[in-house]
């Protein structure tokens, strides 16, 4: 393929990195804090309004629609401008759009901790996902650049905070919402966000290296605009369309997103033939391993992100749950993934693959245990729920830590950066699927006000549905590698 910057060979520019590393990082550790924080940020207020949605609807108004937009919108404005994102590290350097990124970040999320209506709050979401999609993509060059051959042990931090910040998000809210620190109430869900994105932001101007703009790289705008109209001509329909009846406009979007999808993948395809700069480099898709893990990405983000929103709602709304008790309810499932990232850091490397399969099965496990409580005539009381949520968590934690090594597996090293950009907006696009999805789902079974036994007809059905969703995320595994590329 056809390309506009020639890179220079791999293995001089490690050596590069390595001894640049080494000589003048020494407080590197310090700088993985600052990544590590703005990843947390990022990965926290994807899902951290699950929780407080009720609390949110109650004070701004809104309907149940409302309360799926408000995590909807954040990850599809985040999955869109992702692969934007990526380009923009490249065209002005890594440190300085991050520090961008961040800052508008920490704005956003103040315009949305003081919102005075439903519509503002709305338009600060989508914003804060814009800015993350900025800030995000820097941190696999940046640790890079910082760590050399100590990628790795690097990297091994991240297991554990994205398997406890994927389902952290609600057990933070409603400990924030419940505690109502100054009066601030759900409003604290954001504005607790400007502590730690201070700290970020300090660090990360002190410690953080500038990084060189690639010459001659521009922005593919025309890109960005048609894979934007894609996925918003995808997930509006889906979160609109089940409570307007789905209108026959509803079904003409779905239609249409599938030629608009085609027309950027065809306008991608062309811009590389020609040399000219691309959003993504088409031939990742060349590889089965790559094109098997966008989707288990799709299948397993998509499935276990809509589940968390639909069983936060189903605690709250449908068993009258305040947001801590809900949250206390929910604290073994991020437990469980906790203790899952930390044992999956000892059996990757042992086992490859196979753990996706093991902690696919303790998802199951803990899943068809869930179904069956949900088929009960009275709700069980919240204890209850500990042992199947724990081996859930569990399961869902051995994943994180090997999944993205063994997904690029077989890329070479030149496709590695923008495939794991690409990647990450494949799931940041699943999560609002999985969101509009299920919770289209769980509210066609349940409204509010219908009782616990609606409630909890509802939450089986949903659960079926994540089991079913799990069942794929199986046997899409037996199309990766079998082992992660060390090399990478």
């Amino acid at each position: 393929m056809t390309a506009v910057i020639e890179h220079p060979p791999v293995e001089t520019r490690s050596a590069a990195v390595e001894s640049e590393a080494e000589e003048h990082y020494p407080r590197r550790w310090l700088g993985l804090i600052a990544i590590l924080a703005a990843t947390l940020l990022n990965l926290l207020d994807a899902t951290i309004v699950n929780v407080a949605a009720p609390s949110i609807r109650i004070e701004l108004g809104g309907s149940a629609t409302t309360i799926q937009w408000l995590a909807a919108g954040y990850t599809l404005a985040l999955a869109v401008g992702l692969l934007t994102g990526g380009r923009l590290g490249d065209m002005f350097g890594r440190k300085r759009v991050m520090i961008v990124g961040l800052i508008g970040f920490l704005v956003t999320s103040l315009l949305c901790g003081v919102a005075g209506s439903i519509e503002t709050l709305l338009i600060g979401r989508v914003a804060q996902g814009l800015f993350a999609a900025i800030m995000v993509p820097q941190c696999f060059g940046l640790i890079r650049d910082l760590f050399g051959r100590e990628l790795g042990k690097a990297y091994a931090a991240f297991g554990p905070l994205i398997g406890v910040a994927t389902i952290a998000g609600p057990i933070v809210a409603g400990l924030l919402v419940d505690a109502d620190l100054f009066g601030t109430g759900w409003r604290s869900i954001f504005l607790m966000n400007l502590p730690l994105g201070a700290v970020a932001l300090a660090l990360g101007i002190w410690i953080l290296p500038s990084g060189s703009p690639i010459e001659g790289m521009t922005l593919d705008l025309r890109g960005a605009l048609i894979a934007g109209a894609g996925m918003s001509l995808l997930l509006y329909p889906l979160v609109e369309g089940r409570e307007l009846g789905w209108p026959w406009w509803s079904l003409a979007m779905l239609i249409a997103s599938v030629p608009v999808l085609g027309l950027f993948a065809l306008d991608q395809v062309r811009r590389s033939r020609t040399g000219r700069t691309a959003l993504i480099e088409m031939s990742v898709f060349a590889k089965r391993s790559y094109t098997s893990g966008i989707g288990f990405v799709m299948v397993f983000f998509g499935g276990i992100t809509g589940f968390s929103l639909a069983i936060g709602m189903f605690l709250q709304l449908g068993l009258g749950f305040s947001p801590l008790k809900a949250s206390l309810t929910m604290a073994p499932w991020a437990l469980g993934a906790f203790l899952g990232s930390g044992a999956s850091a000892a059996l990757a490397p042992k086992l490859g693959r196979k753990v996706l399969h093991l902690g696919l099965l303790g998802m199951t496990v803990g899943l068809v245990a869930l179904f069956f409580q949900f088929g009960s005539t009275e709700a069980p009381a919240p204890l209850a729920f500990t042992p199947a949520l724990l081996v859930y968590g569990l399961g869902m934690g051995l994943i994180f830590v090997p999944l993205f090594g063994i997904i690029v597996g077989d890329l070479e090293d030149h496709e590695v950066g923008s495939a794991s950009g690409l990647l990450e907006s494949f799931q940041q696009g699943a999560a609002a699927l999985g969101v509009a999805g299920i919770g289209s789902i769980f509210f066609g079974r349940f409204a509010i006000g219908d009782g616990e036994g609606a409630a909890l007809s509802a939450a089986q059905t949903i659960t079926g549905v994540a089991i079913a969703l799990t069942a794929v995320s199986f046997a899409v595994v037996f199309g990766l590698p079998k082992q992660a590329n060390q090399q990478h």
